[in-house]
């Protein structure tokens, strides 16, 4: 079940109709104008575009008019995570509530707002967290925003039935108020957020066939061997599979095609390990996993690559893995989740849930993992 995290400030945009350029400090005044607040009016926008796939998702949300309201108007099935602390919202329970939806493990954070709102949630939300902004607000100059509120629900649709969706780290910015009234523009950023991208599948080179996934290999070879420049005292776990195997002969390795060889310093220490070696040579060090999907079936785990053990898995820790794959071998799915069958239930579960892969240089999609057990 994808579990979506859901806060709406209810007081986004109120200060646009009665011409007060923005609503941060000034909501009371906007009310007091005569402004009728939009911010929850604009997320059933949003939420209606996910009618086609109301039974695979759960929304996690605050009370009140920062979601649940909506929640209920919509018959969505919801559970309530935090109480704001007033009847008129504040930056706080913002930042508060985003804490709280975290912990409930959301796949995914959609929040209704404008700038301000955005500047609230990237203060506090874990940096490889995807979120996505349903545009409420009177300034929106931030890149996390849907154009708007229909085009943000469906391209939470995409994600939610299983589609592939890039990843998009998008800037964070916010103009001052007190000088937008004076005139002046002085936009500055805040930082970024993690955001889904509407993904083309048509592959990034001209060419077909053999040659063109050659060509995408390399790409997804050179984006892994940058990372692990970033971090050379780590240890890598290098997986089977002709994917792995473009990584290990761009760094001009020695590769076990059908096994696990474990790479530090762009050097092989050890190669065509068993799962018990592999522990003992990675299980106080800092690890990461190279590994691909089996094509056409979706198998993360489980399938030729028993040595990656769930004693070796939870060593590494899910956060460390580097999942590759073409984006031809993900639409190659249809839409299909991966799978994950570590003869190890609990860490099926946990391993369940949205991953990164990366389909070349600089370029990652999205991908729900999701075993039938598991799906409500």
């Amino acid at each position: 079940m994808f579990k979506i995290g859901l806060i709406i400030n209810p007081l986004a945009g109120l200060g646009g109709s009665v011409g007060l350029k923005g609503s941060d400090g000034l909501a009371e005044q906007a009310l007091a104008l005569g402004a009728e607040p939009r911010a929850l009016q604009r997320t059933g926008l949003a939420l209606a575009e996910l009618a086609a796939v109301h039974q695979q998702f759960t929304v996690y949300t605050v009370a009140g008019d920062m979601g649940e309201t909506v929640c209920q108007a919509l018959k969505l099935s919801y559970q309530v995570c935090y109480q704001p602390q007033s009847g008129l919202t504040t930056a706080d329970d913002t930042k508060a509530a985003v804490s709280q939806l975290v912990a409930q493990g959301i796949d995914l954070l959609l929040f209704a707002g404008g700038d301000g709102t955005a500047r609230d949630v990237c203060a506090v939300v874990p940096k490889n967290l995807c979120v996505l902004g349903i545009p409420a607000g009177v300034k929106i100059h931030s890149g996390v925003y849907g154009v708007t509120p229909a085009a943000t629900g469906r391209l939470l649709a995409k994600l939610i039935a299983g589609e592939p969706v890039s990843l998009l780290s998008a800037e964070v910015m916010d103009i001052d108020e007190a000088a937008f009234r004076a005139g002046l523009v002085q936009a500055k950023r805040y930082g970024d957020m993690l955001v889904p991208n509407d993904l083309s599948y048509v592959q990034s080179v001209k060419a077909s066939g053999v040659e063109s996934d050659e060509l995408v290999l390399l790409d997804i070879a050179d984006d892994i061997i940058e990372r692990m420049q970033e971090a050379p005292d780590h240890y890598y776990i290098m997986g089977s599979g002709s994917t792995v195997a473009a990584v290990m002969a761009r760094l001009g390795l020695p590769n076990t095609l059908l096994g696990v060889d474990l790479v530090h310093q762009q050097q092989v220490v050890a190669s065509d390990l068993d799962a018990q070696r592999l522990y003992q040579l990675i299980h106080d060090k800092p690890t990461k996993l190279v590994i691909t999907l089996i094509g056409g079936q979706g198998h993360i785990f489980g399938r030729g690559n028993q040595q990656l053990s769930p004693q070796v898995i939870r060593s590494v820790g899910q956060e460390n893995i580097w999942l590759l794959a073409t984006k031809r071998k993900l639409n190659a799915l249809q839409g299909r989740p991966l799978r994950v069958d570590t003869n190890d239930p609990q860490l099926d579960q946990a391993l369940s849930g949205l991953m990164r892969v990366v389909t070349g240089f600089n370029d990652e999609v999205l991908v729900r993992v999701a075993n039938p057990e598991f799906e409500a």
